[in-house]
């Protein structure tokens, strides 16, 4: 055989999965497999950068568990390997009356999920913290901060590397099939064989379980979320991490003002229907890949559940005007003339025949294969704990 493991996917949960694998079991023969010519090349590199706390995911998940103890391992990681990290802090702002029994539901919620010193704000302390924000009450959450996700992913590539695991670049996975106890992976530079798989697919997580044999029980639906960025003479307007309240009745989180790392002010993102897996402007077109979206009776439940919503979203990813209204809630003294164009992500959505979003992470496993099947935000501040996670799971099998 070639390996012990095979890990397909070089974004941070594969990279992060790696790695723990090598720390639990020096000597590991592990081959991880990514299609593009770098590593970290989509939702790790296309996110906003922040690591989040778990202060918005239901007690007891897995997304509640892991990002508590993701946070503290990534921080720890940074700061080992000379990574650019910041503990900045957020303020969740409810800026109407019928958004503070939600901000107090949150903060039950933080407190539940172990959060340190999360705290309430009267209006008046709102404007200690973030001078220019407007809000009824607000939470203030110290330990969320932001973090270069890309350079995070580089130096697991590294760790990798120095562990003796192998790193095949643009190698894309077509095909895994099991044969007299091991596997093989048939990519476009030949063959890969192995005792075990993790697949980490990302935008292509459920391709990667039908590649298997097996049949998904979600589908990835991608969406994408397009910022903008305040100009220069205008980033004085938000100091570190503004959010909203969420709103229980959709699945998305809203627009939100985010620090960048190296720089620079972030807002947003939307959430509109992309017409690829990596399709990060409206000209982006995977015939495949949309046909696959339409023809899912979930994506078209989905739609008739939140039209309101769908057609906002919509309509705010044209309307440069629109999108500024929703920060104003937040930050009043933003204009549209202060806003540039910034970039976009997509985000890998599992989402069910029944139209319901997948969500929390969710894993899928058969013998000698285990698929990380959905691991939206926030996977990348949970990632090596997600890693450790898989580690468990593994290893006892290679036994």
């Amino acid at each position: 055989m070639d390996c012990d493991v095979i890990i397909v996917g070089g974004g941070i949960v594969g990279l992060a999965s790696a790695f723990r694998l090598l720390e639990a079991r020096p000597g590991l023969r592990l081959c991880l497999l990514e299609k593009e010519k770098g590593l970290g090349r989509h939702q790790t590199g296309h996110n906003s950068g922040v690591s989040h706390s778990g202060l918005y995911y239901k007690p007891g998940s897995e997304k509640a568990r892991l990002s508590v103890s993701g946070l503290k391992e990534m921080s720890a990681f940074c700061q080992a390997n000379g990574i650019k990290h910041e503990i900045c802090g957020k303020v969740v702002v409810a800026t109407s009356a019928d958004e503070l029994p939600r901000l107090e539901k949150l903060w039950e919620r933080g407190n539940q999920n172990g959060l340190q010193g999360l705290r309430r704000l009267t209006a008046g302390e709102i404007k200690q913290i973030e001078p220019h924000a407007r809000g009824l009450a607000a939470l203030h959450v110290p330990q969320e901060g932001i973090v270069d996700y890309p350079a995070v992913a580089d130096k697991l590539g590294e760790l990798i590397k120095s562990r003796g695991g192998e790193v095949r670049l643009g190698t894309r996975c077509a095909r895994l099939s099991s044969n007299s106890g091991h596997w093989i992976a048939d990519t476009n530079t030949g063959k890969v064989t192995g005792r075990f798989v993790v697949t980490c697919g990302g935008l292509h997580a459920d391709c990667l379980v039908r590649a298997s044999g097996h049949k998904p029980d979600a589908r990835i639906i991608p969406f994408r979320g397009e910022y903008y960025k305040l100009k220069p003479e205008r980033q004085h307007l938000v100091r570190h991490l503004i959010y909203p309240v969420p709103d229980p009745k959709f699945p998305f989180l809203g627009v939100h003002f985010t620090r960048l790392i190296h720089g620079g002010i972030e807002a947003g993102p939307n959430a509109v229907l992309a017409f690829a897996r990596e399709g990060y402007r409206w000209t982006n077109i995977n015939v495949r890949d949309l046909a696959g979206s339409l023809c899912f009776p979930g994506l078209w439940r989905f739609l008739a559940a939140y039209p309101s919503m769908c057609g906002y979203e919509l309509r705010r990813s044209f309307s440069k005007a629109e999108f500024c209204r929703s920060l104003q809630k937040l930050v009043p003294e933003v204009r549209a003339a202060d806003l540039l164009p910034g970039g976009s992500g997509v985000r890998a959505q599992a989402m069910t025949p029944d139209g319901k979003l997948v969500e929390d992470f969710d894993f899928a496993e058969a013998p000698g294969i285990l698929h990380v099947v959905n691991a939206p935000s926030p996977a990348a501040t949970a990632s090596l704990a997600i890693g450790s996670r898989i580690a468990q799971r593994v290893l006892p099998q290679l036994n």
